[in-house]
């Protein structure tokens, strides 16, 4: 399955059923009256999170999506049809933005998250409405209220505990493939990796889902390389480990690089809790990492791990380090949503 994290669509509710015009006519009953019912309610729009997805590409063929409109009102007092709703499933963490994609409309976290976008018109009211005391025959009835038409734009956000972030070729794609059982694209050139990948990881009795996001050049956050397109994954990670390629011959330079790029971008991103780890040590003697070590370590104002995803060396450690952030966010974060929790009374 193709990987697509943005989408433009088109929705339409329902417009509601016109009111009727009607009167009573039977046999032996000489003034029936009037008997218009009224029309019915047109359809929703409707945008629910499931858990089955994970990508927008559904919405690559199709992007129309309209609900029906209510049936017109009948005699004898009968009601119009409400013409059925429309809900377009999306994937957890996707933001519904206007047209002008600035404006956040929804934002579905988790699955069961329903949100409606546009409300169908209202039916008209038929002649029965209308009857008084002084007007006994009206022989008028309203027209339904038309549904709403709007532009908006589906903004997929990965919801990952950990993301995987560093320049281009700096391994990050094969850490993942070893830490778990993703198979991303690996290949000895930059920009391998051209959308986000997902990896489960168990560490002890902790599980928790791993990112690989596309690399990060200067200028990424006004849309040089691959752009800012994907920094908004990194947007709900709990922690992030930042891979600098320890071939590269200035390791201070290319964690500066990534890291003012992610201040750049905004969303509080240069304030996430971030392990530096020295990546591809298997290609360089004990020297020399130890030197680069240095370096990289005088840049982040942090030790770094020493790691190579090839040979396995400071693998473990690093999937410590990232399972004990992740734990103390997780335990924080139940920690704030039991504290506006009324305590419960006791009962024998």
């Amino acid at each position: 399955m193709k990987f697509l994290d943005q989408a433009k669509i088109y929705i339409s509710s329902g417009a509601g059923g016109a009111g009727c015009i009607s009167f009573r006519r039977e046999k032996f009953i000489e003034f029936g009256g009037p008997d218009g019912g009224p029309g019915g309610k047109g359809g929703d729009v409707w945008v629910e999170c499931v858990a089955n997805l994970n990508t927008l590409i559904d919405y690559r063929y199709r992007q129309h999506f309209k609900a029906r409109s209510g049936h017109a009102g009948a005699g004898r007092n009968q009601s119009g049809a409400s013409g059925e709703d429309v809900t377009i499933p999306v994937p957890p963490g996707t933001e519904v933005l206007a047209e002008d994609q600035e404006t956040l409309l929804a934002e579905l976290l988790k699955p069961g998250d329903r949100v409606r976008l546009a409300k169908g018109g209202n039916g008209g009211f038929g002649n029965e409405h209308f009857k008084s005391s002084t007007n006994r025959a009206p022989r008028h009835a309203n027209p339904g209220q038309p549904g709403e038409e709007l532009t908006v734009w589906l903004r997929l956000k990965l919801i990952a505990d950990a993301g995987l972030v560093g320049l281009p070729n700096a391994g990050k794609s094969t850490f993942l493939a070893t830490v778990s059982a993703a198979k991303p694209k690996i290949a000895d050139y930059p920009f391998t990796t051209l959308h986000p990948n997902l990896g489960v990881v168990r560490v002890g009795e902790v599980d928790f889902v791993l990112a690989d996001i596309p690399g990060l050049i200067e200028g990424a956050h006004e849309g040089a390389g691959l752009g800012d397109r994907f920094l908004g994954h990194v947007e709900r990670c709990r922690v992030l480990l930042h891979l600098v390629d320890a071939t590269s011959e200035d390791v201070a330079g290319a964690y500066r690089t990534v890291r003012a790029e992610l201040k750049a971008y905004g969303a509080d991103l240069a304030r996430k809790k971030e392990i530096v780890a020295l990546s591809k040590c298997d290609a360089l003697d004990e020297a020399t990492i130890e030197v680069k070590a240095a370096e990289l370590k005088a840049a982040a104002r942090k030790r770094p791990l020493v790691l190579s995803a090839v040979s396995g060396l400071g693998v473990k450690e690093a999937l410590t380090s990232l399972a004990r952030e992740i734990g103390k966010s997780r335990t924080a974060e139940r920690a704030e949503a039991t504290r506006g929790e009324e305590p419960q009374p006791w009962r024998p």
